[in-house]
């Protein structure tokens, strides 16, 4: 059999949410985070994450996710920890910075300056973000990969 060519993942274009209620997304998720709206219609919503986004789309129906997550990447972890409980929003226990939204998604925080991925400085400009820094261990995980950062 001959080998084909597979193709390389190279990224996230965005992760589909399901929520009850657009419209009540958007006020929950608007207490907790600062976002820019692409677009609206009755049964979706999209935020913008710089290159990437989040659609959030009407018609949450399964039970409430435990350990299946996703993990958004914030400028300021602690800014995160204050906004979720200035909201009211229960931390779930662990050594991370975890929470339920209103439909069972199970939502990650993590720190940009914590994470082993970078973005474009053209993005960073983009979102306003000029100024992020990564803290030693993630420029060393960059370096291994070749992508040092400054």
């Amino acid at each position: 059999m001959a080998d084909s060519k597979r193709p390389r993942v190279v990224g996230f274009n965005h992760v589909a949410l399901e929520v009850g209620d657009i419209e009540e997304a958007l006020v929950f998720y608007g207490q907790l985070f600062e976002f820019e709206l692409r677009g609206k219609s009755a049964n979706m919503a999209f935020i913008d994450l710089g290159d990437q986004f989040i659609a959030l789309q009407k018609g949450r129906k399964q039970a409430p996710d435990d350990g299946r997550h996703f993990g958004l990447v914030v400028d300021d972890k602690e800014a995160a920890r204050q906004a979720l409980k200035a909201a009211g929003v229960e931390m779930l226990p662990g050594p991370f910075l975890d929470f339920r939204d209103p439909w069972g998604n199970r939502v990650e925080i993590v720190g940009y300056d914590n994470i082993q991925f970078t973005k474009a400085p053209n993005v960073l400009r983009g979102m306003r973000l000029e100024r992020l820094t990564k803290n030693e261990n993630a420029r060393k995980e960059l370096a291994e990969k070749g992508m040092a950062v400054e």
